[in-house]
């Protein structure tokens, strides 16, 4: 059988890291859980991202996963070295920043994340260590994620937000931006229309997909087209949808995300909403 990969989010973001692994490689069993009933996770502290991330790694560690991928960046930087511990020796778990910043070859680099995300520093020190002459600007975006789940990409709010959010960016002569929550993906046709043409846009899923098709010893794209599989046609066997709060509700908000309406579950974590 084919190895099972466990992804989490603290909701919808995590499915544009969803729809980049089964473009890539739609043959792959997967569970995805959302953390929907502590959603979001850009406004907690730290603590309580390194407690949801050690709960959440060993619920999908006991649904027996093959590999784990952090498709949230807030638990990236605040929480990985919990999620690998708590995964054990014998449980991979791939990160999107470290994934992104071992690929991008660029001087100076602007992030868009979460404030939690920016505030950690995480992106900076990683493009940093993996060139020590990098010079890293992270820019937390509060506004971008409630407006992004409105669904109205017309609203002249998103347009001013990500105007103000560029513009530090844009006074520094950024050579690329990388798109450090996984939400913004959304955002790329707004960014472009924005941005000088030469500014190059990165979707960090990117290149965690890419890494985790080496890791799994799986040729990506290619192997996917041959078995003729669309990601809006996955088989409801291959994944499992979980979520910690209302079920119906993110089937409802997921579909538009993914081109299907999924089948979703509600699971129940150790811990109490908040209670940390």
């Amino acid at each position: 059988m084919d190895q099972r990969i466990g992804l989490l989010d603290s909701g919808l973001g995590g499915l544009t890291v969803l729809r980049r692994m089964l473009e890539h490689h739609p043959d792959l069993p997967f569970v995805y859980i959302g953390d929907t009933a502590r959603v979001p996770y850009g406004q907690r502290s730290a603590n309580e991202i390194r407690h949801i991330a050690a709960e959440v790694v060993g619920w999908l560690r006991r649904q027996q996963v093959d590999a784990v991928l952090m498709a949230c960046n807030t638990t990236n930087a605040l929480a990985f070295d919990i999620a690998e511990a708590e995964a054990g020796c014998d449980l991979p778990v791939l990160g999107l920043i470290d994934c992104v910043a071992s690929q991008l070859n660029c001087r100076r680099v602007g992030v868009l994340a979460t404030p939690a995300t920016a505030s950690s520093g995480a992106y900076g020190r990683a493009l940093r260590q993996a060139d020590p002459s990098c010079h890293v600007v992270e820019i937390g975006c509060p506004a971008f994620v409630p407006l992004i789940e409105d669904g109205n990409f017309a609203d002249p709010r998103l347009r001013a937000a990500a105007i103000a959010y560029l513009k530090p960016l844009l006074e520094e002569r950024v050579e690329a931006i990388v798109l450090g929550c996984t939400h913004y993906p959304l955002l790329e046709e707004l960014l472009r229309e924005l941005l000088p043409p030469e500014v190059v846009l990165v979707d960090p899923a990117q290149a965690a997909v890419a890494q985790l098709g080496q890791l799994l010893g799986k040729t990506p794209l290619l192997q996917a087209r041959a078995c003729g599989l669309h990601p809006r046609e996955v088989p409801v066997e291959r994944g499992r949808f979980c979520v910690t709060g209302d079920a119906e509700a993110f089937a409802l908000a997921a579909a538009p995300w993914l081109g299907w309406h999924p089948q979703v579950e509600r699971v129940c974590l150790r811990s109490s909403v908040g209670a940390f």
